[in-house]
């Protein structure tokens, strides 16, 4: 079996360092709120290139500890709206609607797969105040349309960075192109822990201030609570671990391109449409989608002969039960990726073996 991400082989390839770190935290008898959180939050704060990073507990809670501190600072109040990509994963869309905001939903390019800027003008009103941007599938989604349209409308630039840790537009990196950015540091991501993790990177002292106090229950200093804030802290193990995952991570992104170069060259099956990615090496390619005509009956063909693929997404979040209210909306493009998109195996540790499998069943499909 060709795994879509074997991740014992992707953590085996970083030992003994990741059995060192666990181990130095485990005999330091200090698990939380310590010295390798610390150390992470500095060294992935000049990774990013912002002067911040805060730790916290994972992704989701990374945008909702976000947008909750601009209600809390008066950047922004219940029943504002925030748009974001129709086609993101739903934490991009719980995030906004859980701090009492309004989503409102763009569909994207359906060659890029990422927001259609051309878009996003028309979707403004009178109650618009922040833009999120989600980096699908490890492509940057950040342009000139979109920085112009945030600086004429005075909006804030938040960035869903859970898929694109790495990933640079010209020569800043993602994370950092926009007022404040979460990410995900779930063991498939890019950059991985070995459980659940997040961080918020910004440059803004204010918000890094209100985003540390509201993920430590809304606590100052001990007892003592000026917020009613939640529990979302990156422990010690999770920090040890990210931080040297993070010494590996530009080597590791590089490893994905040069899976994904092959793809993009080789693949010519009928019926498969590769998406557009930037000509240079900023995609750091977290994930590998194709829209294909028979999107089911390839991935069954590819199981099959041993290749496990998955669906990113299958129900779009206009679609969902949660979100009722929104079942009658007509998304297409939304619609039509959902039906289509299939991602094919790509990780640092694939072989140029597994690669010419992938590539020689599907081209040779019948």
């Amino acid at each position: 079996m060709i795994k879509f991400l074997d991740l014992h082989k992707v953590n085996a390839a970083h030992e003994p360092e990741l059995s060192d770190a666990v181990n130095r935290v485990v005999k330091s008898g200090w698990y939380l709120q310590g010295e390798e959180n610390a150390a992470f939050e500095r060294e992935y704060a000049e990774f990013t290139g912002t002067k911040f990073a805060i730790g916290c507990g994972n992704g989701l809670d990374a945008l909702r500890l976000i947008l909750r501190a601009y209600i809390e600072l008066g950047r922004l109040r219940p029943g504002d709206e925030v748009i974001v990509p129709a086609n993101t994963y739903i934490a991009s869309v719980i995030a906004i609607s859980d701090n009492g905001l309004k989503p409102v939903l763009v569909e994207p390019d359906l060659q890029t797969l990422q927001i259609d800027s051309k878009l996003v003008e028309a979707a403004l009103t009178e109650r618009t105040r922040a833009l999120m941007i989600v980096h699908l599938y490890g492509q940057c989604a950040f342009n000139a349309d979109i920085a112009d349209i945030c600086r004429r409308r005075d909006l804030l630039l938040i960035e869903d960075n859970a898929q694109a840790h790495g990933c640079r537009y010209g020569d800043s990196r993602t994370g950092a192109l926009g007022d404040a950015a979460g990410h995900s540091f779930y063991p498939g991501k890019n950059l991985g822990a070995i459980g659940d993790g997040g961080c918020v990177t910004t440059d803004d002292c204010d918000l890094a201030d209100m985003v540390r106090l509201l993920g430590n229950y809304g606590s100052s200093k001990k007892y003592v609570f000026d917020h009613i804030g939640c529990n979302s802290r990156l422990d010690e193990v999770q920090a040890a671990v990210l931080r040297v995952k993070l010494r590996h991570l530009d080597a590791d992104n590089e490893l994905r391109r040069r899976v994904a170069a092959r793809y993009l060259a080789e693949l010519k099956a009928k019926g498969v449409t590769l998406p557009v990615f930037r000509a240079d090496a900023s995609n750091v390619f977290h994930l590998f989608p194709v829209l294909a005509d028979d999107r089911d009956g390839l991935q069954k063909y590819l199981a099959s002969n041993g290749v496990q693929t998955l669906i990113h997404y299958p129900i779009p979040s206009h679609m969902q039960k949660c979100y009722r209210e929104w079942n009658g909306l007509s998304l297409p493009v939304t619609e039509s990726i959902s039906r289509r998109e299939l991602s094919l195996p790509i990780s640092p540790v694939m072989t140029d073996e597994e690669v010419s499998t992938v590539i020689d069943l599907i081209n040779n499909r019948q």
